[in-house]
């Protein structure tokens, strides 16, 4: 259907090929997934696919792009939009209208479709997404969820032939992303589309994967069966992972798949942690926040202790960021208090707060506002009063190979974060909130942060993590804190809490049970008899 013959591409005509000789063919009805190390040039490949790259990105094209055997290398993306859809990383960014059926019926009035057609388009894209209900909604009030699934549905009523996404489930709590999983099986089984999606939380996605597109770090492209290509790929989820150092090949890419082999592991079973005693660092009581007329905390109590990482989890909706910036001193409470030891935040000017508490939001790119990487990691030395270099050692660790001469905001969102997880480390805050810190990271960039906040946790500092991601929780975390609807519903060590929901359950504790949460712990475990 779509082919790329020897496409390569350079941003700088000076610098070395985003996109080197990428031979890809893309077929009628599959799932495709796009991997890859963060900042190879993903989002760049998708950006080829639908037209955006380079007629919105600029740099240099060379090689042609296919559709059913002719040339669309010239035709601008306005031209492409009946055949290839587009949904980005964040699907606000693209909404222009306010409620959920102006936005299904704007993408054909561009298209000049009649009104019968379009009346028609909507309801059967309401039906299909299952978000009939939401139709008068106004968009900023659905949850992301919802958003995720009107942005695929206001490109879905022009009826494109292929679908292209760039991180979809990203945003989204574990419930959520299965639900916009299995509405994109949906597309692919029973309409035929052709559905390309680049992510990170490969762990969500590879169960329903036909082929996965390798994108290397030289600018090359492999593709083939998902278990090939996640063989000897650098990025790899946790069953992955379990399955090459159990030797079991095939590899297994389901939880099904991985239990029925996992009974002839030789493993010491693995008793669960107590947290030990610390000091508390920030102490929250009774804390409740409004938004208009609306309840969005209600009573929350948490205490974050000194040495000690703890992971805030719950759907998409239920207070989490809402919490961060009450805790952090910029949200207003309504009831209750905040305390830093003897100080709470909100009596704090922004520069003492911000070296009080430190706060990542999700939105990350809004703390850059420099011309390039070298200067803002500069600045942030300076500021916190640290060593030239500080700033930019920092993001080395997590994210290598970051040009120090590039604008903030022309990096991939995992580059973007990582230079601003730099830029707030640097201040060595007492408390550390981070809200999604792991969007658009890769898994050795995750593991890199982890090793930076657990080194936080061992100096004494205490860190209060926000995320959908639980594989990082079952990494990273101390003990997991989860909210409803506003409410703490439960609280306490990881591998309990986690275990009381199989939303919130990683691969490992899927596949063995137990206090089992990674394969770090199951290597540690194992007598070495039974691969």
């Amino acid at each position: 259907m779509l082919e790329l013959r020897e496409v390569t591409f350079r941003y700088d005509p000076a610098a070395p090929p985003v996109l080197a000789g990428v031979d890809l063919t893309l077929e009628e009805g599959e799932l495709v997934l796009v991997a890859g190390r963060t900042g190879v040039g993903k989002s760049t490949l998708l950006g080829v696919l639908d037209g955006l790259v380079p007629a919105f990105t600029g740099g240099l094209l060379s090689g042609d792009v296919l559709l059913d055997g002719a040339s669309v290398l010239h035709l601008p993306p306005r031209d492409r939009a009946h055949v290839v859809g587009y949904v980005g990383q964040d699907p606000t960014a693209g909404f222009v209208t306010d409620t959920v059926e102006e936005e299904l019926a704007y993408g054909m009035e561009q298209l000049g479709l009649d009104p019968a057609t379009m009346r028609r388009r909507v309801e059967e894209t309401l039906d299909l997404l299952g978000i009939a209900e939401l139709r008068g909604r106004d968009l900023r009030a659905l949850s992301g969820g919802q958003q995720q699934r009107v942005a695929i549905g206001s490109v879905l009523t022009m009826h494109p032939r292929l679908l292209v996404l760039d991180e979809p489930t990203s945003a989204l709590d574990p419930t959520a992303a299965e639900d916009v999983l299995a509405t994109l099986t949906r597309l692919v089984h029973d309409l035929g589309v052709t559905v390309v999606v680049a992510e990170h939380r490969l762990e969500r996605v590879v169960p329903f994967v036909d082929r996965v597109v390798l994108v290397e770090g030289d600018g090359r492209v492999r593709a083939g069966d998902p278990a090939e290509m996640l063989e000897h790929s650098p990025v790899a989820p946790p069953i992955v992972e379990l399955g090459r150092w159990a030797g079991w090949s095939p590899l297994p890419l389901s939880v099904r798949d991985a239990r029925r082999r996992a009974s002839r592991l030789a493993l010491v079973p693995r008793a669960a942690e107590a947290l030990p005693p610390t000091r508390p660092a920030l102490v929250a009581r009774g804390v409740s926040v409004l938004h208009g007329r609306r309840t969005t905390l209600l009573g929350v109590d948490l205490t974050v202790g000194h040495g000690q990482v703890t992971a805030l989890m719950g759907r998409n909706g239920s207070g989490k960021s809402t919490l961060l910036w009450t805790l952090q001193g910029s949200r207003a409470r309504a009831a209750g208090s905040v305390l830093v030891g003897d100080t709470d935040p909100a009596t704090l000017p922004a520069a003492g707060r911000r070296r009080l508490v430190g706060l990542v939001p999700q939105t990350a790119a809004d703390l850059l506002y420099l011309e390039t990487v070298e200067e803002e990691c500069a600045a942030a030395d300076a500021e916190a009063e640290q060593p030239p270099g500080t700033a930019s050692q920092l993001l080395e660790r997590l994210v290598p190979g970051v040009d120090r001469r590039a604008h903030p905001r022309d990096l991939s969102e995992g580059q973007r974060l990582a230079v601003v997880l730099a830029v707030v480390l640097t201040a060595r805050p007492e408390v550390l909130l981070l809200d999604e810190p792991t969007r658009g990271l890769d898994y050795p960039g995750k593991q890199a942060l982890a090793e930076v906040l657990t080194g936080l946790a061992a100096a004494d500092r205490a860190v209060l993590v926000a995320t959908h991601d639980v594989e990082f929780v079952a990494q990273v975390a101390d003990q997991v804190v989860v909210l409803a609807q506003g409410e703490v519903v439960s609280a306490g060590p990881t591998a309990r809490v986690v275990a009381e929901s199989p939303a919130f359950a990683p691969q490992v504790h899927k596949i063995l049970g137990g206090a089992f949460l990674t394969v770090a712990q199951v290597v540690a475990a194992s007598s070495g008899e039974g691969r």
